[in-house]
């Protein structure tokens, strides 16, 4: 069996056949970033095989791989996912070119139907923003107001507020009402930009929450721009809510669940989901990590809902399939649901979704192993003693931008992509360790090398973490690359800040960007917001 090419068109045509389809771009971060199909999800050949079991966890889902034409990722991402099983697979002739040279947009940046649902959420409901220049003058005058963060907290650890505190976008309406002496107090919402701000302002807004309530236009990039003060290390999370609050909150989502529409289904129906074998279901646990390792649904994908609303092509790369979502409370997947049901997706909450948490720790996904050979893995541990004996070589696979914040000392970095060029300066019998960030890429770089005809290969087993939990050290590149960094390092996309100089410039480039996304957004006719009401 192989892929079937086909033209723009047809796919063209596809989208707007209203059946689940997968646009998959089979390259690595940084191109996909620059330029790709609105709704093609990142899949990179270098990840596939542990992204697209959840991604496109049904095997006859119609998939359609694409690249920039005239290279090798579509194709070798296509025999990867058919020798895995998966049956309805095709080709874009020409890729992304051919797709320009048609007629059709492609589009730079990522998470960007979602960045341009919140500027529409901003323009029609009219979300109260705050500047950076007010908000540092409250914080001079002593002003009393509650300042939260809605990113995720290794995100605001990099640079917050000075005196905000953590509280992902769908915690808002959980935690924050327990802030709240009165309701004269203010609330700003800032993240790094500015999807975030002003989805979290208004969620707390459809809410009912009457306390004056303001986005920070352009987020901690505006604040930058201002040249004030941010924090770094930060990690001040707002807490839970009990009792009384707990309640409070409930109330709230459940006002938004039925002004809304947002529809419940119970465990019984969620079985009957999963058994159509027409349609894709994803499950996502909207929660923050510690509540899903303390129990989850087996199967279900860890999503925290600010996340899956701001970046959603990141955790559903199937369009048109159901979303289920599942918290403790029905306040964090409620308030998720509502904002993606109006971007167009088929999304319910389970009720009593908890009573099937049965799976503790973090979820372990299926991996593609049809070609994969298996090297063996060691743990940190072992890991720190070969190191210290000087008789091992070290490279880094996962994300180029962790590396360069902090890596194992001495290890090399290459991307998967292009390791067969980066491994040329070894020799077949040298003591070769990958690792990475979490320990997914690791091993299929192992693989990989094995198939080169490396023979004394071996990976890092749960990456960089395991080594940061032996109390051992990292160290930060200087540059962009230097000796140690074999290859490109373009697999992902490098937000402004990371940018080693130029970061002002950047900024204000990304924020014209982003403001700029509506207008060609809307012309792409197969996506339809429908927003329904304050």
């Amino acid at each position: 069996m192989a892929a079937t090419a086909i033209t723009p068109l047809t796919l063209w045509t596809w989208l707007h056949d209203g059946e689940e389809i997968v646009v998959a771009d089979a390259r690595d971060g940084g191109p996909y970033s620059r330029s790709h199909i609105l709704v093609a999800a990142s899949i990179p050949v270098a990840q596939i095989e542990y992204l697209a079991p959840t991604l496109i966890p049904r095997l006859s889902t119609r998939v359609v791989i694409v690249d920039n034409g005239g290279e090798t990722y579509a194709q070798s991402a296509a025999e990867i996912l058919i020798a895995n099983g998966y049956s309805n697979i095709h080709v874009l002739e020409g890729g992304n070119t051919a797709w320009e040279q048609a007629g059709y947009q492609l589009f730079a940046g990522s998470g960007i139907i979602s960045k341009a649902f919140g500027e529409l959420v901003e323009h029609e409901l009219d979300t109260p923003r705050i500047d950076a220049s007010t908000l540092k003058l409250w914080q001079e005058e002593q002003r009393k107001f509650v300042s939260v963060d809605s990113r995720p907290l290794a995100e605001y650890r990099t640079i917050s507020l000075p005196n905000g505190s953590d509280c992902p976008g769908a915690e808002l309406v959980l935690r924050v009402p327990a802030l709240l002496e009165d309701e004269s107090t203010p609330i700003v919402v800032n993240c790094a930009g500015r999807t975030r701000s002003i989805i979290g302002a208004q969620s707390l807004r459809n809410a009912g929450v009457r306390n004056p309530i303001y986005a920070l236009k352009n987020g901690t990039m505006g604040w930058m721009l201002e040249g004030f003060e941010y924090v770094k290390g930060a990690h001040n999370m707002v807490p839970e809510p009990a009792g009384e609050d707990l309640l409070r909150a409930q109330r709230l989502a459940s006002a938004v669940r039925e002004q809304h529409g947002v529809r419940a289904i119970s465990t019984q129906q969620l079985d009957e989901f999963l058994g159509d074998q027409e349609r894709t279901t994803y499950i996502f646990d909207v929660r923050q990590s510690d509540a899903f390792e303390r129990g989850h649904i087996p199967g279900s994908v860890y999503a925290p809902g600010g996340q899956l609303v701001q970046a959603t092509d990141t955790y559903a790369a199937v369009r048109n399939a159901r979303i289920v979502l599942v918290d403790e409370h029905m306040v964090q997947s409620v308030m998720t649901a509502h904002w993606l049901q109006q971007m167009g997706w088929d999304v319910f909450v389970l009720e009593d979704g908890m009573s099937r948490a049965t799976e503790t720790g973090a979820r372990v996904g299926r991996v593609l192993n049809v070609g994969l050979r298996e090297a063996n893995g060691v743990y940190a541990t072992d890991l720190q003693q070969e190191i210290l004996s000087d008789t091992i070589t070290v490279i880094d696979v996962g994300e180029s931008y962790w590396y360069r914040e902090g890596r194992i000392p001495g290890s090399y970095y290459a991307m998967r992509s292009q390791l067969a060029t980066a491994l040329a300066r070894f020799t077949p019998n040298t003591r070769i360790v990958f690792c990475c960030s979490d320990g997914r890429t690791a091993p299929l770089a192992a693989s990989d090398a094995l198939k080169l005809g490396y023979t004394n290969v071996a990976w890092l087993r749960g990456g960089r973490g395991e080594w940061k939990k032996l109390g051992e050290s990292f160290e930060r590149i200087g540059e962009d690359t230097d000796s140690l960094v074999l290859t490109e390092t373009d697999d992902m996309w490098y937000p402004p800040w990371a940018r080693k100089e130029g970061v002002e410039e950047a900024i204000m480039q990304y924020l014209t960007w982003e403001t700029g996304l509506l207008e060609p957004v809307s012309r792409e006719t197969y996506l339809t917001f429908s927003l329904t009401g304050k």
